[in-house]
């Protein structure tokens, strides 16, 4: 832990997308620091949430799935948009493009319309899910970094639209992180060497990395920031 541990105590924390994956781990470290947190997501999730975490189910794509998974949340602290999908190879369909689009995009947009009077009330902030392929174009998942670049400009958007209600906005571009949707591409020595070849840090990022970074965005040390777009990618974008 490199925060004081009782950090966010009192503070109300929603995470959308977090039954699993990097969501899950973000869940975590806030609850970790003290915040009452749920989770939001589909199905029963991967078993990373932690026990103490309420989990809800909720589909992004759908304005009354969000709303009725917030029906009792008169006000938040902090949201977390970390649902998302990534079709590689079937992007350049038109139908799964726009499904992309829905869930990365349009979900994300949906989570902060819903929440922005109950983050007004309390000052809050947003942190969302960026890539790096917000910067670079991915040629078997298009719809993935058209997606992932749509939330880098939405949040620059929002961050400006929103600061007038004490809202800040803020997101985080993850880089090449060891996760099972990566298992793969950790797998091939041919395929990860010329990745790690191009990362200063030269290794892999991990869940908690991005985590603890996001994390970052919604403590008081940041109470300056929004707007900002922040790689957690060991380099990799500068190279």
């Amino acid at each position: 832990m490199t925060y004081q541990a009782d950090l966010l105590k009192g503070k109300r924390a929603l995470v959308a997308g977090a039954t699993q994956g990097i969501g899950a781990v973000i869940a975590n470290h806030l609850a970790a620091l003290g915040a009452h947190t749920t989770a939001l997501g589909l199905g029963a999730g991967d078993g990373t949430l932690n026990a103490d975490i309420e989990a809800r189910q909720c589909d992004v794509t759908s304005a009354d799935s969000v709303e009725a998974a917030l029906a009792d949340m008169p006000e938040l602290d902090i949201v977390f948009n970390c649902a998302g999908i990534i079709l590689r190879g079937a992007e350049h369909d038109v139908e799964v493009f726009q499904r992309v689009l829905n869930v990365n995009l349009t979900g994300t947009m949906r989570v902060c319309t819903a929440t922005r009077e109950r983050l007004k009330a309390r000052r809050g902030c947003i942190v969302n899910t960026a890539s790096m392929l917000s910067f670079f174009g991915g040629g078997l998942v298009p719809g993935y970094a058209a997606s992932k670049g749509g939330v880098a400009q939405l949040t620059k958007s929002l961050a400006i639209a929103y600061a007038a209600d004490g809202i800040r906005v803020n997101a985080v571009a993850p880089g090449w992180i060891a996760t099972p949707l990566t298992q793969a591409l950790q797998d091939d020595p041919a395929r990860s060497g010329p990745i790690l070849a191009r990362t200063p840090l030269a290794r892999w990022g991990t869940p908690d990395d991005v985590a603890r970074a996001a994390v970052f965005l919604c403590t008081p040390a940041a109470a300056f920031m929004t707007g900002v777009i922040l790689p957690v990618d060991g380099g990799y974008m500068v190279t």
